[in-house]
């Protein structure tokens, strides 16, 4: 029987994830679309790496804007098709842990990363390691305190807003961060917030926003969601080292 390293027991977990991932289907991937349009008012020009490009929503948004892209995912079926969809991306199938550049970058993006990770904060150290004098580290994740979330833990379909859901459990989830938590984990990795910020006012799941909701309706609540990042369903950090 062959036995499995640890790193070996994540890539299987990964390719799991990618063999049926929800990540780019209706409200989800529309939230991950405005997300990568949102993390375009940030970017610092030059050479830009991503983190976890999944099926590479973020990237269509990237290779509008750099022309020195760097893509790393530990799932082979991603990198398969990212490298198909994107010949000119530079993919790298690697663990993050594991992924060790011989080069800088001036932006670096983690879309829906940090709360699928083991050591978040190892990961936003390695990071700030590969940053450029004055370059960005972009990222994004899911909100505990989203109103979906409360609503749900009065009802009784959650103990806490902290509790993984079907959702959470089906893409692979560690954690479900509030906002101090997602802030500290970058002031513990060394990194300097410059903006903390949220979009997606959410008052129903992802299932029942598919079902009822307007295009219309879903944007509207990505912007109105800005404005209340405290209680949206997605957070997002600008740092620097």
């Amino acid at each position: 029987m062959t036995q499995q390293t640890p790193n070996s027991t994540e890539r299987n977990k990964l390719e799991a994830i990618a063999a049926d991932s929800w990540y780019a289907l209706g409200a989800n991937g529309k939230s991950v679309a405005y997300q990568a349009r949102l993390f375009a008012r940030y970017f610092r020009p030059g050479a830009c790496l991503e983190l976890g490009p999944a099926e590479g929503i973020n990237t269509a948004e990237l290779v509008k804007s750099f022309d020195d892209l760097t893509c790393v995912d530990g799932a082979a079926k991603f990198c398969v098709a990212l490298r198909e969809r994107f010949p000119k991306v530079n993919v790298v199938e690697a663990m993050f842990e594991e992924f060790a550049p011989e080069r800088r970058f001036d932006t670096i993006v983690l879309g829906h990363v940090l709360e699928h990770v083991e050591d978040p904060v190892a990961i936003l150290r390695r990071a700030r390691g590969w940053l450029q004098p004055g370059g960005r580290v972009l990222a994004c994740v899911p909100n505990a305190r989203s109103i979906h979330r409360q609503m749900a833990v009065v009802m009784g379909l959650l103990a806490t807003e902290h509790s993984l859901n079907e959702s959470d459990l089906h893409h692979g989830h560690r954690r479900v961060y509030d906002p101090e938590k997602f802030r500290s984990d970058f002031l513990a990795a060394g990194l300097r917030i410059e903006v903390f910020g949220g979009y997606w006012l959410k008052p129903l799941s992802s299932r029942q926003i598919d079902e009822t909701w307007t295009p219309e309706m879903v944007e509207s609540s990505m912007v109105v969601g800005e404005r209340y990042p405290d209680i949206s369903a997605e957070i997002y950090v600008v740092a620097t080292a």
